[in-house]
């Protein structure tokens, strides 16, 4: 029999209830899951490119990650993957990961960062959590950019894959087993991350046991697929291409120092003024016309270009916040007031393109650098978690429509790429 009326809006009210419910749950975990690197280069010096795929299963994940900037030259890398699915993994996860982002809080508040004490005391605390037959899948990894090191312990965490200059690609193993309530001894190993060290992929076994091809799994294929990939987008798009179906939480972490060495076209400076944003423009599309003739990659990134060279133009050169051009627009005096504080303006914006050939793919990377005071990169993460929002629009249009964009630690210049 049909459903009369009320129980219709009972079960219609239950339902936006538990919606609620659910975008509240993904809310906190995203809160949880902390990322120093949100749209910024690890590394400025070394132009670290760091990018993240986060796709769980449901809305409870089990698995969870932690990117966390030590100092200038570590950064801890975390991925932990709860054993099995639903509610008591995505607990496990996201506990654990709450607690060891709250030591490392403490420790660089009192500059006294350790990785052997971090993973005693966040073992230390979830054994008594852990249930009986529970185990729980861990990636601690900490690069130091000065040291050229990268010390990691591996608790049945897949096969880390790091590739150099050569397209070798290097396997590192779990050198651990999983945390258990039971068993507490662990080895943390230590790998010389030389400088013809390009790319790293760390990840949970959710990326590796999809299913592809019937018999077969990602992890036939996910050595190949990272090697011919330039970046994150490149092997996330690869991925899936190939999966059948995603059956579990997928995480990884993505690093890739670019090599710009011998690949910059032109680099070219502007002044901070209307009439030479035109001028940046007509330069700049040119440029591309000479270099490919994809018409799509030609026009995706002009768009990218004019929305974040405007960026570096009215906010940082001009020093405009978002609310005060708010302010400008609704008052109808935005243009004149961009005028005036052009007059008393002596700082440019430079502009630098290189291409990159890598395996039959060419790319063009496009770094704006203004002169003004920066930001501070985490604002964007709320950005693009509401890309309605007004303010931030530019930057969200820019991601969209590019293969990753990362602002320098000053905030002050931004750096995008383009497939042509």
């Amino acid at each position: 029999m049909p459903l009369n009326k009320q129980k219709r809006k009972k079960l219609k009210k239950a339902e936006e209830y538990n919606h609620y419910q659910e975008d509240l749950a993904f809310a906190k975990e995203l809160n949880i899951l902390r990322n120093d690197f949100y749209y910024k280069i690890a590394n400025s010096e070394k132009n670290e490119l760091v990018d993240f795929l986060y796709k769980p299963l449901d809305v409870m994940s089990g698995d969870a990650y932690t990117a966390r900037e030590i100092d200038t030259n570590r950064v801890f890398y975390l991925i932990v993957d709860g054993m099995g699915k639903g509610l008591s993994a995505s607990l496990t996860a996201m506990i654990m990961t709450s607690f060891i982002n709250h030591l490392i809080d403490k420790m660089k508040l009192h500059d006294s960062f350790s990785l052997d004490i971090l993973i005693q005391e966040s073992i230390e605390y979830m054994r008594p959590i852990l249930l009986d037959e529970e185990a729980v899948a861990v990636d601690y990894i900490l690069i130091d950019s000065f040291y050229c090191t990268m010390q990691y312990a591996n608790f049945a965490m897949p096969t880390m894959l790091l590739q150099n200059k050569n397209k070798e690609i290097i396997r590192i193993k779990s050198n651990n087993p999983p945390i258990s309530k039971y068993g507490f001894s662990y080895k943390i190993s230590t790998y010389k991350t030389t400088p013809d060290l390009l790319k790293f992929l760390f990840y949970s076994d959710g990326v590796v046991e999809n299913k592809v091809n019937g018999d077969m799994t990602y992890a036939d294929f996910i050595e190949d697929d990272f090697a011919s990939s330039y970046t994150r987008e490149d092997l996330k798009n690869k991925l899936f291409e190939r999966i059948e179906t995603i059956e579990d939480d997928i995480t990884l972490i993505f690093i890739h120092r670019l090599d710009l060495s011998r690949t910059e076209i032109q680099t070219e400076s502007f002044g901070t003024s209307l009439d030479n944003i035109d001028i940046a423009t007509g330069w700049y599309n040119d440029l591309l016309e000479h270099t490919t003739s994809n018409v799509k990659a030609i026009y995706n990134a002009g768009l990218v270009f004019t929305e974040l060279y405007m960026n570096a133009y009215e906010h940082g050169n001009l020093e405009i916040s978002s609310s005060e051009k708010n302010t400008l627009l609704h008052d109808d005096t935005y243009f004149d007031t961009l005028l005036e504080k052009e007059e008393g303006c002596s700082k440019k914006i430079t502009v630098q393109v290189n291409k990159v050939e890598y395996g039959p793919d060419t790319y063009i990377i496009t770094q704006i650098t203004d002169e003004g005071n920066g930001f501070d990169t985490q604002l964007l993460s709320q950005i693009f978690r509401n890309s309605r929002t007004f303010n931030g629009r530019g930057v969200f249009i820019s991601r969209k429509n590019s293969f990753g964009i990362y602002y320098n630690g000053k905030g002050n210049s931004v750096l995008y790429l383009n497939k042509v």
